[in-house]
């Protein structure tokens, strides 16, 4: 009897203290993972530590971050009954941690529970990959701890059965997550192999589809259709200085930040933030503005911090599980390290054509009276659209890379306004607000919101069956790219020249 009630009284400490702070369940996970490993034991409470003080700071900058937008997005909804939601992954993130315990009385470290479920889904995947086809292993933290958290929410919006079943619930967002970080890193070898010259890495991120589509679409509609047309490469410009300044990201916020929230705190004007306790009727109105903007950034900043200290040891404590059981998988990695090849002016061409598209979607949504109203963050309108503008610019010149990034700007703030304002996220004021979050997830919400589990059935089938139909179109090829990319070159141009006799 007394040994039962010592374990319940652990098990009910480890619940309350564990499972539902999200900062003591990401400590449990990266211990858990490196004890695993069979690390020191001064490694692993090194490691352990850091992951929790990681996500104590992502707290402070989360905290920071709602305290400021709060009273603007009070006066939005106040003077002009309008929602602002700003796309970007963190503020994405920092509106599930605000609202999923109001909305569906759940706590936000579940999600960290779904993050690791998801990682083993994607290794198994990965590991049986002569049967799934799928070679690429999710190994970007922060990307994960982003996606679990808006795939957490999206996923109990749309089955909201599943709230009093927390197995199965886990299970199923689990399974549709781990599959997507699969077969969405996978999509991306073939456009990162071509690009790098077999440079061996899978782009693991927030527009994996995106990619692919980007590469597909700039090849057919803009490609030199086997040297009958020609195609100019952003290269062959000549690039003003001043476009150094978008490489820096604490800037860049800093700017986009100050211009959006600027304008908007000028409109809805001094004395609501004076009533509201803002700011006083003595301080400046323009200083409290330009100050206002440029605690977004650092917040920003602050939650950046937090999420790579817990996130490398998060990480590292995942990955080399993952190591020891799939030593031949590509691994898929942020998107920033496909800049380093190609052409890097086709970075910023494509990052600014996106923004355009971007703020041409914003005056749309402004002018038709939305009543989610959309504001650009700094990682979809560069990271996304940097992205696919080098990709494109690689198979289909100059104007695949304004054109794909500058449409995908508007499917970005079209996707967020309507999945964000449908699912309630935007009144917590963000959303993820990248390419595949504004098409492939919303897409996957509404067939398991109207199909039930019939729905999630589909939605793992049609995932685990797009790695299979690419198979099926290259078989010779299909895993050949990875393992030998020198032979994989010699097999293409022998292939396209039969094709040409």
């Amino acid at each position: 009897m007394v040994v039962l009630d010592i374990l319940n009284a652990v098990w009910t400490f480890f619940a309350t203290y564990v499972l539902q702070k999200a900062p003591y369940m990401v400590g449990f996970l990266t211990l858990l993972g490196y004890c695993l490993m069979g690390k020191k034991w001064y490694d692993t409470l090194a490691g352990t530590l850091k992951a929790i003080i990681g996500m104590l700071i992502l707290n402070a900058g989360s905290s920071g971050l709602t305290t400021t937008f709060r009273p603007i997005l009070a006066g939005l909804k106040d003077r002009f009954n309008l929602t602002a939601c700003v796309i970007d992954p963190y503020y994405g993130q920092n509106a599930v941690t605000a609202g999923v315990e109001e909305v569906f009385g759940k706590g936000f470290s579940q999600a960290m529970t779904l993050l690791l479920i998801a990682f083993i889904v994607n290794i198994l995947l990965v590991r049986f990959n002569k049967i799934t086809k799928c070679r690429a292993l999710f190994t970007t933290g922060h990307v994960q701890v982003q996606q679990a958290a808006t795939a957490y929410w999206l996923i109990m919006f749309a089955l909201p059965g599943l709230l009093t079943q927390n197995v199965a619930l886990m299970v199923v967002m689990a399974v549709i997550l781990g599959a997507y970080w699969a077969v969405g890193a996978n999509l991306t070898i073939k456009p990162m192999q071509e690009l790098s010259e077999g440079a061996g890495f899978a782009i693991a991120h927030q527009q994996m589809f995106g990619i692919r589509l980007s590469y597909y679409l700039s090849d057919k509609l803009f490609g030199d259709k086997g040297g009958k047309r020609k195609v100019k490469k952003v290269g062959e410009m000549e690039m003003p200085g001043f476009f150094s300044i978008f490489n820096e990201n604490m800037v860049c916020t800093a700017i986009l930040m100050t211009v959006f929230f600027g304008i908007i705190m000028a409109i809805i004007g001094k004395p609501f933030f004076v009533e509201s306790g803002a700011t006083t009727e003595t301080e400046n109105f323009l200083y409290f503005c330009f100050n206002t903007s440029l605690n977004f950034a650092v917040y920003l900043a602050i939650l950046q911090l937090g999420v790579r200290t817990f996130v490398t040891e998060l990480t590292a404590s995942f990955q080399g599980i993952a190591d020891k059981l799939l030593p031949a998988s590509i691994p898929g990695v942020d998107c920033a390290v496909c800049f380093g090849f190609g052409d890097s002016n086709a970075v910023t061409f494509g990052f600014l054509a996106g923004l355009v598209g971007q703020i041409i979607a914003i005056l749309v949504l402004i002018v038709i009276g939305s009543p989610t109203i959309i504001i650009c963050g700094f990682v979809p309108v560069f990271f996304d659209n940097a992205t696919m503008g080098l990709v494109a610019n690689e198979k289909g010149g100059l104007k695949a890379c304004l054109i794909i990034p500058f449409i995908a700007g508007l499917v970005q703030v079209f996707g967020a306004a309507l999945i964000a304002g449908w699912v309630g996220l935007a009144e917590y004021g963000g959303y993820l607000g990248m390419f595949d979050w504004d098409t492939v997830w919303p897409l996957f919400t509404v067939i398991m919101r109207y199909a039930g589990y019939i729905g999630v059935a589909i939605v793992v089938v049609v995932l685990l069956a797009i790695p299979q139909i690419e198979y099926r179109m290259d078989p010779e090829g299909y895993f050949l790219i990875t393992e030998d990319y020198d032979a994989y070159v010699e097999y293409k141009a022998k292939k396209a020249g039969a094709n040409e006799a």
